[in-house]
């Protein structure tokens, strides 16, 4: 049997797998080892993703990918933790940015886009990660994602720059002003998820010129800082995942046209293109 894990810093979905295929599912808060040490990990894993698996056995081995995984020591830290819940386990935590790879691209080659609460692209040749435009994060990057199209929108709103109708409609949903947005940003921990929120409004008011232009700017904002750096990227297949590309994916079509960019796949959650990917791997 084998455990797969897809988790961002909010939510993880879990899958099992076994011989037949996909044996089950569960569903936990998310996990990232930036902010929570191994024992705090463990904790919520006993009490919240043991319960729900308890008819399907023990697996033989995991896979992790989350947010934050990238560095040896952050891997360790999750590692650990599913260590001490099951010790016979194989465990091999993944940074998300490889499930984004392997649920998009599968064993092929191509360009693998995340664009939700934050966004990140890299360059995979079928097999593994080649290549990686940095990602800069919240401050200074994050192009094409839900915290970058939040940032744009609230960034019009404090310097008088929406149209009227905007400006009220935007002003009846939140009721908020200059202070209680700073104090978010600089003084309360998660300033993208709190910018990611914005999206909805951006959704629901998409055919607004004004905000149909904001949405834009943030997808050529990405490919401007991302995708064109990576060599001869118009001859090869660009691919998505996240809540951002999925819900915005006419206006992301639209944009990658401009750039001459081959859109394949674009998908709200990697966990299926996941299952997928391990599934060939599992022993007939």
């Amino acid at each position: 049997m084998i455990l797969i894990a897809d988790s961002g810093s909010t939510k993880t979905a879990w899958r099992v797998l076994d011989t037949q295929g996909e044996a089950g599912q569960a569903h936990t808060v998310g996990f990232n080892p930036y902010y929570q040490n191994t024992a705090e990990i463990a904790q919520t894993l006993q009490e919240s993703l043991l319960p729900q698996l308890t008819s399907y056995g023990s697996p033989q081995e995991i896979h992790f990918y989350g947010a934050g995984c990238s560095a040896p020591d952050k891997k360790a830290i999750v590692a650990a933790a599913l260590s001490s819940l099951f010790p016979a386990a194989d465990v091999q935590v993944h940074h998300d940015l490889e499930a984004a790879a392997r649920a998009l691209c599968g064993h092929q080659e191509g360009i693998a886009c995340i664009l939700g609460t934050g966004s990140n692209t890299c360059l995979y040749d079928g097999k593994q990660i080649v290549q990686n435009v940095p990602n800069l994060g919240f401050i200074l990057g994050d192009e094409g994602s839900g915290g970058y199209m939040g940032k744009l929108l609230v960034q019009a709103f404090l310097n008088l720059e929406m149209p009227t109708d905007v400006h009220q409609a935007f002003m009846d949903r939140y009721n908020t002003n200059r202070d209680e947005i700073v104090d978010h940003v600089y003084s309360k921990p998660y300033p993208n998820r709190y910018m990611a929120t914005y999206a909805k409004f951006l959704f629901d008011h998409q055919q607004h010129p004004f905000i149909h232009g904001l949405i834009t700017k943030c997808f050529s904002d990405f490919f401007e800082k991302t995708v064109v750096k990576y060599p001869d990227y118009q001859h090869k297949e660009t691919h998505f995942v996240g809540s951002i590309a999925f819900y915005f994916k006419d206006i992301l079509l639209a944009v990658a046209k401009q750039y001459g960019i081959a859109v394949g796949k674009i998908l709200e959650s990697p966990i299926a293109g996941l299952s997928l990917y391990h599934q060939q791997n599992l022993p007939v």
